[in-house]
Formats: structure tokens, C-alpha cells, sequence
């Protein structure tokens, strides 16, 4: 399988910030969105490229093992879950050159004799524990989940019915609530619902992890939302008054003053995305005015355009 380098993926570079790789993820997902290009298969496969890129490169603690172990740092994680007294956490990373070109299989075999990693988590010792961390129980494995949801369903809540297999082979499904207030990088626990445990240890948990798609019209910073409107010169020189949409479906009416410029932006207090967890307060909408020149113009009215030239001038 080909190394697929997210940072060249997501076109930042590798000391980009946070908000640097959220900008480049929205403006590329807007781009290659299945919606936005109906059919085009290229476009599907660049737009799960970009959101796999997204879900590693903005969570802190992934960002950090593929920064150091590259293409390997899942199997990194692997190794390390498995870890116990004298395992993985005790383990000399820096022995193997504290990058991703070391071999794999030597560490497994350091930790399991020639065995290969689980992804059970140990979380304590049960009775009889030998030597070296093994003979003890192990909780499960926490599974994670990724599921996109839109602005509208984050803005008011959702739910979703995710389908994982048991280990007969028989189908199961969890209904999941996803927050009012959601975002990108939120993760919803659901306890108990992750992989099974062993020796009497406890099953993992379930992590899903939210993705939001762009949207049409709205682009979200935080709880705060932008769009653009689109108003008539006439409007922007002699004052007006014009219709706002919000996020919930409400018309506001937004009062323009005489002499307005082209790309002033409106903050529309309280109007914008409520917050997680503190779903009664609310961020702004910024809205930016873009002046919509007349077209078709008619003799009459060239010649009045042409005689406020000549005043102006």
C-alpha cells in the first residue's frame, strides 16, 4: 500500500496550526464533496483522502505518533496498548531511531516472543498475575467511529445507528446520540459498547468521531457562522434594507446604511451555532455584502450612468 502523506494530502506543512489544517480541510472538502461533483469517482476518493487526513492530523495525540512513527504509527498504538510491566510502555522507542523506519515485527517479537500485538488495553492486574504483565485481565479495546453529520443536524442534534459485528458473526447496532453544538473533532462516548474484554476484564468503549461536511452557504468558525449576501448597488449607495436566512431557518432583516462598501461585514449577534454542552448561549453571524451590479442595461439607463460619471469625475 502506498504511504499517503496527510500533510501533502491536506496541502499544509508539517509545522501548520490548528485552525491552518481546519482551513485547508474545509476549503478541500468543499472542492471534492460527493455532492458537489454528482458521479465523479476521483473526486469521492480525493474527499475520503482529505477526511482521513482530517481525523489524524487534528486530533493532538494521533498527530504526534505519525509525526514520529509515519505509516506505522497504528500499528504503534497497537503495540502499545498491549504493553504491560516490562512491555510496551517500558519500552526504549528511542532504541529503534524514534521514527518509522524501524521493523515492527522485532518489537513484537520483544513483547510477545514472536506473537502478534493484540489491541486489548490492560487496565489492572486480576489475582495470580505472573510475571511480565501476562495472566491478568484485560479490559477491552476501545472501538472508534467516524460519522458525518450536517450543519443542520449539528446545529439542532442527531442520531445515528451504527452496525459493528459480533464475534459470531451476528450483526449489531447501537443508536448514538450526537450533541446540539457538534463539530468537527468531537468525540461521543458510549461506554461498554467496544470490544470484549478477557480473563473478567470489563468491554472497551465506543468513540465516535464527529465530521462535519461543508455546507453550501454557511462556513463555520467555532459557534460563529459566515455567509455571504448578495445586495444591489442601488442598496449599497443610497441605504435599504434586505433579507438575512439564518441557520435555523429565521429571516432577519439586516438595515443597510447609505454608502455601504462592497465586502462589509455585518455581525449578527447571537445568531450563529450554539455551543457544546452550553447549548443556551449562541455565537454570531457574520454576514459580508457583495455588491451585485445591474445588468441589460437600457438606453435610458447607460445614459444615467454615463451623466453620474461625468459629475463624479
Amino acid at each position: 500500500m502506498a504511504y499517503k502523506d496527510y500533510y501533502q494530502i491536506l496541502g499544509v506543512d508539517r509545522n501548520a496550526g490548528e485552525q491552518e489544517i481546519k482551513r485547508a480541510y474545509r476549503k478541500l472538502a468543499r472542492k471534492y464533496h460527493p455532492d458537489i461533483n454528482p458521479g465523479d469517482k476521483a473526486a469521492e476518493t480525493r474527499f475520503k483522502e482529505i477526511n482521513e487526513a482530517y481525523e489524524v492530523l487534528s486530533d493532538k495525540d494521533k498527530r504526534s505518533k505519525y509525526d514520529r512513527f509515519g505509516r506505522d504509527w497504528q500499528r504503534y498504538e497497537q503495540a502499545t496498548g498491549a504493553g504491560g510491566a516490562g512491555g510496551a510502555e517500558g519500552f526504549d522507542w528511542n532504541a529503534y531511531g524514534g521514527n518509522a523506519n524501524f521493523d515492527f515485527q522485532d518489537i513484537f517479537e520483544t513483547f510477545f516472543g514472536g506473537g502478534g500485538g493484540g489491541g486489548a488495553r490492560r487496565r489492572g492486574a486480576g489475582p495470580g498475575a505472573g510475571p511480565g504483565g501476562f495472566g491478568m485481565h484485560m479490559d477491552g479495546q476501545d472501538i472508534e467511529h467516524s460519522v458525518d453529520i450536517t450543519l443542520e443536524e449539528a446545529f439542532s442534534g442527531t442520531q445515528r445507528r451504527v452496525q459493528f459485528t459480533n464475534p459470531d458473526g451476528t450483526p449489531r447496532f447501537i443508536t448514538v446520540k450526537i450533541p446540539v453544538g457538534a463539530d468537527t473533532g468531537t468525540k461521543v462516548r458510549v461506554p461498554g459498547e467496544g470490544g470484549a474484554g478477557a480473563g473478567g476484564g470489563r468491554r472497551g468503549d465506543l468513540l465516535l468521531l464527529v465530521r462535519l461536511q461543508p455546507h453550501q452557504r454557511f462556513e463555520r468558525e467555532g459557534e460563529n457562522l459566515k455567509v455571504q449576501a448578495h445586495v444591489d448597488l442601488y442598496t449599497l449607495m443610497l441605504g435599504g434594507e434586505m433579507q438575512v436566512s439564518t441557520i435555523d431557518g429565521k429571516r432577519l432583516t439586516l438595515n443597510i446604511p447609505a454608502g455601504t462598501p462592497n465586502g462589509r461585514v455585518f455581525r449578527l449577534g447571537g445568531q450563529g451555532m450554539p455551543r457544546l454542552r452550553q447549548t443556551e448561549q449562541r455565537g454570531d453571524l457574520y454576514v459580508t455584502v457583495e455588491a451585485q451590479l445591474p445588468t441589460n442595461l437600457s438606453s435610458r439607463e447607460r445614459e444615467l450612468f454615463e451623466e453620474l460619471r461625468t459629475m463624479r469625475s
